[in-house]
C-alpha cells in the first residue's frame, strides 16, 4: 500500500523543484524528505528519482504517481468540503494571500464582518505578490488568493484554480499636491524626465507603467522602487516623485495627492482564486462573500467596465 503522506511529498518535489524547497515548505530536513521518498521508492517498487547534475528529477513512473496523488488530494479536499457543508456551523482554517493594496483597503473589513457572522471561523491573512500567491494556493499552502490583472498582462494558467472577479480598480497618475514647485506636471507626458516611484522590476505594474510611459514617448526616470505602496503615497506628497497609484490605496479616504486620468482611463481588476476543490469548503465560500462586500466599499465597478461573472481561472486577453 503506497503511504499518502509520501506520495504527497512527490507532488511537492515536482511542484517545487528541489528536496530544499520541500523541505521548507514543509517544515521538514532535506535528509526527512530524501528519507521518506526513498521508502516510497521501496514501496512502489520501481524508480523514482534520478540524479541530474545536483539535482533530482522524476522519472516517468514518479510522474505517473504525481498525477494520481493530485486526483487523490482533490478528492480529498471534496470529501472535507462536504463534510463542512453537513454541519451547521462554518469553522476550521482559511488561509488566505493578499497584496498590499488589498491587505490594507479591503481585509480589515472583511475580518470584522466574518468575526461578527462566523465567529468560529479562523482566517489567517499573509502578503503575497499575486503570481507567488496563486504559485502557493496551487500549492496548497493557501486556500485562497486575493490578487490583481494590470491591463494587457498575463499570469500563468493554473487550470486547478477557479477564478471570480470581484471589481475594477482605476489607475491614476498621482503627483504632488498643489503648491510644491520642484515636481510638477498634470498628464503622463509631462512627467519625462521627473522622478518616478514604481514597484520592483519583474512585478505586472512595474512592467505595465514601463510600457506606458514609454508608449508617451520617454523611458521612465524611476529613482525609487518598492513594493510599498505607502512609501509611494509619502514620496509623491512630499514632492519628490511621481507615480501610478491605484484608487484602492485610498478606500475611501481623500487622496493626498493629486491625480490625473491617464490615457485610455486603465483599470486594473481585482479578483480572488481557489482550487477548484476547495472552493465549496464554507470557509471559503464565508470568506469570499466578506471579501465581496468589503471590496464593493471601496472599489465599485462602473458602467463601462461591469464586473465579469465568475468563470474559470485563465489569463485576460492582452488589450
Amino acid at each position: 500500500m503506497l503511504d499518502v503522506r509520501r506520495l504527497r511529498l512527490l507532488r511537492e518535489l515536482k511542484i517545487r523543484g528541489t528536496l530544499a524547497g520541500v523541505a521548507t515548505a514543509l517544515a521538514y530536513s532535506p535528509s526527512a524528505v530524501s528519507q521518506q521518498l526513498a521508502l516510497l521508492e521501496k514501496e512502489a517498487g520501481v524508480v523514482l528519482l534520478k540524479k541530474v547534475g545536483r539535482r533530482v528529477q522524476l522519472t516517468q513512473q514518479a510522474e505517473i504517481l504525481v498525477e494520481h496523488t493530485t486526483h487523490l488530494l482533490e478528492r480529498l479536499e471534496l470529501a472535507e468540503a462536504d463534510l463542512r457543508a453537513s454541519t451547521t456551523t462554518v469553522s476550521g482554517t482559511v488561509r488566505v494571500a493578499v497584496f498590499q493594496s488589498a491587505a490594507l483597503a479591503v481585509i480589515p473589513r472583511a475580518l470584522t464582518l466574518l468575526a461578527e457572522d462566523f465567529p468560529a471561523l479562523r482566517v489567517e491573512v499573509t502578503e503575497r505578490e499575486p503570481e507567488r500567491g496563486l504559485f502557493e494556493v496551487a500549492a496548497r499552502d493557501f486556500d485562497l488568493v486575493l490578487a490583481e490583472q494590470y491591463p494587457g498582462h498575463t499570469r500563468a494558467h493554473w487550470p486547478d484554480l477557479d477564478r471570480i472577479n470581484l471589481a475594477t480598480d482605476a489607475l491614476r497618475l498621482a503627483v504632488p499636491p498643489a503648491g510644491t514647485e520642484r515636481v510638477t506636471a498634470a498628464t503622463l507626458e509631462e512627467t519625462a524626465g521627473l522622478p518616478w516611484v514604481m514597484e520592483p522590476v519583474g512585478t505586472a505594474s512595474r512592467q505595465w507603467a514601463t510600457q506606458l510611459c514609454r508608449s508617451a514617448g520617454f523611458e521612465p526616470d524611476v529613482r525609487f522602487e518598492t513594493a510599498d505602496l505607502i512609501a509611494h503615497i509619502r514620496l509623491i506628497e512630499s514632492g519628490n516623485a511621481v507615480g501610478i497609484l491605484p484608487d484602492l490605496v485610498w478606500a475611501g479616504r481623500m487622496p493626498a495627492v493629486q491625480l490625473h486620468d491617464l490615457p485610455g482611463t486603465p483599470h486594473r481588476t481585482l479578483f480572488s482564486a481557489a482550487r477548484r476543490s476547495s472552493a465549496e469548503r464554507p470557509g471559503v465560500v464565508a470568506v469570499r462573500g466578506a471579501l465581496d462586500r468589503a471590496v464593493s466599499k471601496v472599489a465599485k465597478p462602473t458602467e463601462s467596465d461591469p464586473l465579469e461573472p465568475p468563470r474559470p481561472f485563465e489569463p485576460l486577453a492582452p488589450v
